[in-house]
């Protein structure tokens, strides 16, 4: 049952390498510091872990239910369980906000081409056409559109799930796995369990597609933000080279000048190299002014522009530090919080490259100051040179100047963006495919061998063990079997449960299946009693209840029957039961032949009232002490009178478990016949008749098994054997009798 209707569940799973420190791997401190996340911007050094977490985190998962369209599901219905269908069928979108959608299952009917009709269950129904905007209880505003999967020419019905956007993040995140099975190597093995194969197929390579578009575009925020700030000051400083070149043009115009004098070109070329040393420097100092404008505001978590630094080679270290820390605090945000001790730490190590970076900065500005006035110097003393040079010609010649330095530092800027957008262009991730998403070729759940195993084993073990506690707690006789596992006593025949209220249920003519075993019964004596001598049998159990009076009764009346004289004794001094069955007043009996030695044998004979070849002896009345009564030499005499008149002398004595009197008569008997009854005698009394058995206590021992279920379960099934005729049933009435009471 479970194989047939349970969902079969896949297992897709791929594997991913990152490049970069491989898990568990001892990292140094300035690789733990400012080496994990994402990398640098040309690919620094990543840390398996951290990725693989990455791949876990929530906002991930979102990003692919998104794109997806996940939150909706299309079943084609069942039986007994709906199946999933993909590719879907009909192309449904939410228009709604994600976090309004509360979630639903609706039954889609295709009735046209243009349409048809959605209702759930009888509490809302409504038709619709294809790209018609639809409002769904508990999800908002639908669109349902057809695919090129859409049978135009039949009737189609779908059932539609539309789940609340968290609890779909949070099925995915459990259906996925990600794990680091080696150490050794930098490869993440994922996994995801689900019904459909293509399906989880598509849906893990979107896991794989969202994680490696996020990983490059956090490496693309240091070159953006350099692109932004090139781009900015490129704007300025051509704005500024415009103004220089329009007022030169204007100038000459003025001016009417076509060329320089030879000693104007000469300064001019001599000035070259301080006029380029200046607008270096001058570039320089610009930079730093923005850059210091930056690190003085703490609240600023934008990343700093590395492609735009100076010369200084501690400096530009001290910036790529910087960024990468900056880049790996905001990158565990995604599954931390600012409190996170990580967090903290990456916090106190971008304070400290802050102070680190404004010292250095200031001892380079100091530096270029320094070195700014010393140019200025040497360009004052040229300038002095110049005073011989006509006034017009050194007006051009300052503005000669200005141009050329404004131009270089355009120049510097057009390198430096080219610069960072080739860096850019060649981003790629830390983090590539080495085994696509591929599903198994068989589901794992359910587990078909497994599933029949068990499947076996249950039902094996169930009914083993249910028979085993029904035999441990069932402290009382049930079967043949439960006597044979107690007692090596013989059982010399066996009596079904009698359907009448009456003790006596044998008679000459009687066909039951009863009576034919008391006739066995009275087969088997034969094979006990081999010895003409042999007449008296002693009838006992383990304690009242058993039917010792019931048995002892027919089987008397069963051997009378025969022709045979046969004498009833009720020696049950304590409790008789015997006289009440037959209606037998007990004034004279047994007691009293033991207590009046002028009473014969003779005078405590009473018929039976049940056939005339059985005679029947009474207890009498309740003696003070039974055991004594019993012994006294008056019972040998009897017991000699009885095997002289008599050919069978049956002894109805007290249960042996809980008085000595059956014990006490034995010694008389020539069988003992110990009655069990199924149901009712418990199996550790059976240890009694094995003691006695062994210890050959009693003579001739037998076990009477009494009161057999007759519908069966006890070994033979008696039940059965009125079916061929063999017995006449007990119930069976006249047919006159049957249509009297129709």
């Amino acid at each position: 049952m479970q194989l047939r209707y349970s969902t079969p569940v896949y297992k897709i799973q791929a594997k991913v390498m990152v490049n970069g420190s491989k898990a568990g791997s001892p990292l140094s401190t300035e690789q733990s510091a400012f080496g994990g996340g994402f990398g640098t911007l040309l690919g620094g050094p990543s840390s398996v872990d951290n990725e693989a977490e990455i791949i876990k985190t929530r906002y991930l998962m979102e990003q692919v239910i998104s794109d997806l369209n996940e939150q909706v599901t299309i079943f084609r219905p069942g039986t007994v369980r709906d199946v999933e269908v993909y590719p879907n069928p009909l192309d449904i979108k939410l228009l709604s906000r994600k976090d309004s959608v509360r979630g639903g299952v609706f039954t889609v009917e295709i009735l046209s081409k243009t349409g048809g009709q959605i209702f759930q269950n009888e509490s809302f129904s409504v038709d619709f056409t294809f790209g018609q905007i639809i409002d769904l209880p508990r999800i908002g505003q639908v669109i349902i559109n057809r695919t090129e999967l859409t049978d135009k020419d039949s009737q189609q019905t779908y059932k539609v799930r539309i789940a609340e956007f968290d609890s779909r993040v949070s099925n995915f995140i459990g259906r996925l796995g990600v794990s680091i099975k080696n150490n050794l190597v930098s490869v993440i093995d994922l996994s995801f369990d689900y019904p459909l194969r293509n399906r989880g197929e598509e849906i893990l390579n979107k896991v794989i597609e969202v994680y490696m578009e996020n990983d490059l575009i956090h490496k693309n925020i240091i070159a953006d933000s350099t692109i932004a700030f090139v781009d900015n000051r490129l704007g300025i400083v051509e704005k500024e080279l415009d103004a220089i070149e329009q007022e030169i043009q204007s100038f000459r115009q003025h001016e009417n000048l076509a060329d320089m004098s030879t000693q104007a070109q000469i300064l001019l070329e001599n000035s070259s190299v301080y006029v380029n040393q200046l607008s270096e420097v001058q570039t320089q100092l610009n930079i730093l002014a923005d850059i210091e404008e930056y690190l003085n505001d703490e609240t600023n978590q934008r990343v700093l522009p590395n492609a735009v630094s100076t010369n200084d080679v501690v400096f530009n270290d001290l910036i790529t530090r910087y960024n990468e820390v900056l880049l790996e605090r905001g990158r565990r945000l995604l599954s931390a919080t600012p409190n996170n001790p990580t967090i903290i730490n990456l916090d106190q190590q971008l304070s400290t490259l802050r102070h680190d970076m404004l010292a250095n900065l200031r001892s380079t500005q100091s530096r270029l100051n320094i070195t700014k006035s010393d140019i200025e110097r040497k360009t004052r003393e040229l300038e002095s040179e110049v005073k011989h040079v006509p006034a017009t010609e050194r007006i051009f010649l300052d503005l000669s100047r200005q141009q050329q330095i404004k131009h270089e530092l355009y120049l510097y800027l057009l390198q430096k963006r080219e610069e960072t957008a080739i860096s850019k262009t060649a981003t790629v991730s830390n983090s590539r495919i080495i085994d696509p998403p591929k599903a198994a070729a068989s589901p794992f759940s359910p587990k078909r061998t497994a599933t029949l195993l068990a499947g076996l084993l249950i039902g094996l073990i169930i009914p083993s063990a249910l028979i085993y506690f029904q035999d441990v707690l069932n402290t009382k006789l049930q079967n043949r079997t439960d006597i044979k596992k107690q007692t090596s006593t013989p059982i010399i025949g066996e009596i079904i449960r009698s359907r009448h209220k009456e003790p006596l249920v044998v008679s000459k003519h009687s066909r039951s299946a009863i009576a034919e075993q008391f006739r066995t019964l009275r087969t088997n004596l034969a094979f006990y009693l081999t010895d003409p001598k042999q007449k008296t049998i002693l009838l006992t159990s383990s304690m009242s209840g058993e039917g010792k009076s019931f048995v002892a009764l027919n089987l008397a009346t069963i051997l009378a029957m025969t022709g045979k004289k046969v004498v009833l004794m009720e020696m049950d001094l304590r409790k008789p039961n015997l006289s009440e069955k037959l209606n037998h007043a007990n004034k004279i009996g047994f007691t009293n032949y033991v207590l009046n030695t002028k009473l014969m044998p003779g005078e405590i004979y009473a018929a039976s009232g049940i056939h005339e070849n059985l005679l029947l002896i009474g207890s009498g009345p309740i003696p003070p002490n039974p055991a004594e009564t019993i012994l006294s030499h008056r019972l040998d005499e009897l017991m000699e009178h009885l095997t002289d008149h008599f050919d069978y002398v049956i002894i109805d004595a007290p249960p042996i478990g809980l008085v000595t009197d059956a014990q006490l008569l034995s010694r008389h008997a020539d069988l003992t016949l110990y009655l069990v009854r199924l149901g009712y005698t418990h199996k550790a009394q059976l240890q009694i008749v094995e003691d006695l058995y062994r210890n050959q206590k009693m003579s001739q021992l037998a076990i009477l098994v009494n009161d057999i279920d007759p519908k069966g379960g006890y070994g033979y099934g008696y039940g059965s054997s009125y079916g061929y005729g063999y017995y006449e049933d007990e119930n069976k009435q006249p047919w006159w009798k049957f249509w009297a009471k129709s």
